[in-house]
């Protein structure tokens, strides 16, 4: 009566919290998800959770279902793993680039999870602030790079983890801070604070005030987050980052965030590897282990 594909959908839509979101995540459209719930639900003669509730919230046997799959699921994954390394799969060397000072809080707990299924795989981590890893990996220096800036390469694939949005930091008295929507003129007579990356590889340069014609009246870099957050909250500037990066400084109500331009500032994170790399089992399960770590500790992210 209940096949895995069932579970499978039951903890998208838990994780996701919508039949939109969920649908996304596991490549249905809207309706077919629908039908497929409406299915189980007729196998079983019961409701599984409550329509119209957001986040959705689930029945007594929908949690039962739930608790199964939390169960199962982590099961067969398991022993996929396992039948990779019978099959030959279970070594290889991983080597790591990022090119995102704030992905580290999602990565770090990716590597650790993965460390644990394949320990067989050497594993390493670079960031690729002071070269381009690019060129780095086509070479074979490196085997995974995480990029929001894809560039066409022959003999590179880039699989897309998650969408995010990139939003504006700015201190909770900010003469901006009673707007909703930022346009990129507001950024003229601001200082702009930013990670120490060239400008053509951030989006906010690239994607909102580029296109518009618009500098800020200066750009000044800082190494960490934290420090950023530090002269941000002080009025010292502005920073865009990602919504995510910025969820604990707005829960302690130390900063403000809005949204860049009249629809948003949306960006995708991928990760490139070579063709060759593409159907390799454990690069395949690091790629799946990113993308649940991402959407279960991460908020205000999009499957893309």
């Amino acid at each position: 009566m209940v096949e895995l594909r069932h579970l499978k959908t039951l903890t998208a839509l838990r994780d996701a919290g919508s039949l939109v979101e969920a649908a996304e995540r596991i490549h249905l459209t809207q309706s077919a998800l629908s039908h497929q719930i409406k299915d189980l639900e007729e196998r079983l003669n019961c409701s599984l959770f409550i329509r119209k509730t957001k986040p959705i919230s689930f029945t007594s046997a929908g949690q039962r279902l739930l608790a199964l799959a939390d169960d199962v699921l982590p099961m067969i994954r398991s022993a996929e793993r396992d039948i990779a390394r019978l099959a030959g799969g279970e070594t290889g060397r991983l080597n790591i680039c990022i090119e995102c000072h704030s992905c580290f809080d999602w990565l770090m707990p990716t590597i650790d999870h993965f460390r644990q299924n394949w320990p067989e795989v050497e594993l390493d981590l670079s960031t690729g602030f002071s070269f381009q890893p690019l060129p780095a990996l086509i070479r074979g220096d490196l085997d995974l790079v995480i990029t929001s800036d894809p560039e066409p390469r022959s003999g590179i694939n880039y699989v897309p983890l998650f969408s995010y949005e990139s939003v504006l930091a700015l201190s909770r008295h900010h003469r901006l801070a009673p707007r909703k929507t930022i346009l990129p003129e507001d950024l003229q007579q601001e200082i702009l604070i930013t990670y120490p990356i060239d400008q053509s590889r951030l989006d906010v340069f690239t994607r909102f005030l580029d296109p518009a014609g618009v500098e800020p009246m200066q750009v000044r870099t800082a190494e960490l987050t934290v420090m950023i957050m530090q002269l941000v909250a002080s009025g010292r500037g502005v920073a865009a980052l990602p919504s995510w990066a910025l969820h604990e400084y707005l829960e302690r109500d130390y900063i403000a965030a809005r949204q860049l331009g009249e629809r948003g500032l949306w960006c995708t994170l991928y990760a490139a590897m070579r063709e060759e790399h593409t159907n390799a089992e454990f690069m395949a399960d690091f790629i799946n282990t990113a993308k649940e770590i991402t959407f279960r500790n991460l908020t205000g992210i999009k499957s893309a």
